[in-house]
Parts: C-alpha cells; structure tokens; sequence
C-alpha cells in the first residue's frame, strides 16, 4: 500500500481495538484488524503493530473513537489500561491532525453509512429524512447520541442519555424501582438496560415474584431465554425490551427524532429474532396522543459490526466534530 493516500482509524473499547486504514475523503474501512488491549501496554505500541501489519509506513492523519469521556488532550480509557496524550502522541508519529471523539459519537456518525442490508427493520415508518434521528444502544453501558441534518452532513449530540431516570408505568416497574433504588440510590435507566442491567433486572423479578435467580450473568439469562430453559430469564428478556423501546420513544419526542431511531451496540444482534417479536413496539409506541408520531417513526437495528470505524472516518472531515 502507498502511504500518502491514507488515513488511520480505531475504535477503541475496553477489551478490544479496532484499527482501519481509510482513502483520503472516503469512509469504507480498509485493512481491519482487531487487537486485544491487554497484548500492548499502551496506545503507541498497539498502532506501531498495526501500520506493521497493514504494510503502511505513515498515514496522513487520524481519528480514534474511545470508549472513554474526552475532555481535552489527556485520554483514561473507562475499562482497560491505557492513558495518553493526545497532542504527544500526534506529536511523536508526525501526524498533521489527531482527533479523539467519544465511541458513541463515533456510532452516530457511522450510521448514515451503513449500508441497507445491514439495518433490520423493526417497526414504524416511512419516518422524514429531513428531521434528527436518534442513535441509542445498550452494551457496556446505555449510549445515547442524535444526529442534526445540516445542508451536507450531521452534527452529532454528545449526550448523557443512558442516565435519565428510569421512569415505572406500572406496578410491576414500581417494584422494580423500588428494589433498584435501595441497591442504588438513584436508579438510571442505564442500570437496566446494558449487559449488567439485564442482571440487575432478572435479580429483582426474581425477588418480586420470590424465586430463585440461579443466573448470575447477562450471557446466561439471554441464553436460557432463547432456549426455554428458564421462564424468568425469558420474561426478564422481554420486560428488558420494552423498556428499551419505552425510553427509545421517550428519546424520539425529546429530540424531534422523528427522521429514525438505529439501536446500535453488541447486544440485540445475539437475539434479533427474540427481539422482532419482543414487546418492543408496544413500549415505543405507547405514548397517548403521541402514539401516531411514534408510529410513523421508523426504527432499526444496525447490524453493521464496524460502524464506530465509519464514524470515526466521517468525523476526520467533518468540522462539526
């Protein structure tokens, strides 16, 4: 590969780091390799292997999505080891710029790319292409972003979505919140809908209902749901859905997101068929009057496994990032 032509992009997270190579002014990702953060004691040593075994010498510039606040040019990775400094690190492989952004702001940004056979179509629709669309999903943690149309591109929010309140609509959910709340203090809607959530909710129906919850991690509970083998794991999946389409329809009449909502992350595409017939549509479009705004809100899932890599390249020409 030549080098001039070339840009570098990652997404970087907590166990894992994604790294492509990106032609000047396109967003496909080329060369994509994914590297263990636990082989490398820091960011520098991980893309000296990379450019090794992409064969490229130097790029251009580049982009990094982490999963990690930013502020500044100082970087802690939220779940793994490295730290670093932005402009040192731009500074030691003479790169002409270096951007870090927010993983989430990442996703966001990649999903105006993602090809259309690579979103499922869950409910609702035909949506207007010329209002925001909102980006959430539930993994590590609850991302939440939005995407604002400009007259050639977006300007994606940097939200603290995922720790809104999380907000019962009937008794059950009132016992829930209850439970939360005395583990928790305050209960987000994050603390139910990620990987740990998932947890968090089959533990306390199986205290509303006063049964055992032998599962002990959100891989098991999606597990014995899918196979039958255990009918609190499968209705705590279910619950687990339609608060998530309850707090995605909250999110479309706070943001105007009527352009489209894209449910991103790990989680969803390991059951999407349990998901399709999920209670899903009913938490989304359960808002009174609103009810025909939601309905005409199309939603997907995105089943695009590189999606922060092409945000991440968007984000190197876009100025709003």
């Amino acid at each position: 590969m030549t080098t001039s032509n070339y840009s570098l992009v990652g997404d970087i997270g907590g166990t894992n780091a994604r790294f492509a190579l990106v032609r000047s002014g396109e967003v496909t990702p080329e060369a994509v390799e994914v590297l263990a953060c636990s082989d490398y004691d820091n960011l520098d040593s991980a893309i000296v292997d990379y450019l090794n075994r992409s064969g490229v010498e130097e790029v251009q510039d580049v982009c990094l999505a982490v999963a990690s606040p930013v502020h500044g040019t100082q970087v802690r990775m939220t779940n793994n080891h490295w730290r670093f400094d932005s402009e040192e690190v731009r500074r030691r492989f003479g790169w002409g710029a270096f951007k870090v952004i927010n993983d989430f702001t990442a996703m966001a940004l990649g999903v105006p790319h993602v090809s259309a056979d690579k979103l499922i179509h869950v409910c609702g629709g035909p949506g207007d292409a010329r209002r925001p669309r909102l980006v959430i999903g539930p993994g590590t943690g609850l991302g939440v972003s939005g995407l604002v149309p400009l007259q050639h591109g977006w300007v994606p929010l940097m939200t603290e979505g995922g720790h809104v309140d999380f907000a019962p609509t009937d008794d059950t959910e009132m016992a829930v919140l209850r439970i939360l709340k005395a583990r928790f203090g305050r209960v987000s809607v994050e603390r139910i809908l990620c990987g740990q959530g998932l947890l968090n909710l089959y533990q306390a129906h199986a205290e509303i209902q006063g049964v055992a919850a032998p599962l002990d991690a959100p891989e098991k509970i999606t597990a014995a749901a899918l196979d039958h083998s255990d009918p609190l794991a499968r209705q705590t999946l279910r619950h687990f859905c339609e608060i998530l389409g309850r707090v995605a329809g909250n999110g479309v009449l706070t943001l105007g997101g009527t352009g489209g909502v894209y449910l991103c992350g790990g989680i969803l595409p390991r059951f999407i068929d349990f998901f399709l017939e999920s209670p899903f549509q009913k938490g989304f479009e359960d808002k009174g009057r609103m009810r025909p705004l939601l309905e005409s809100t199309p939603v997907y899932v995105v089943m695009e496994g590189y999606t922060g890599l092409l945000g991440a390249a968007e984000a190197l020409a876009n100025p709003e990032v």
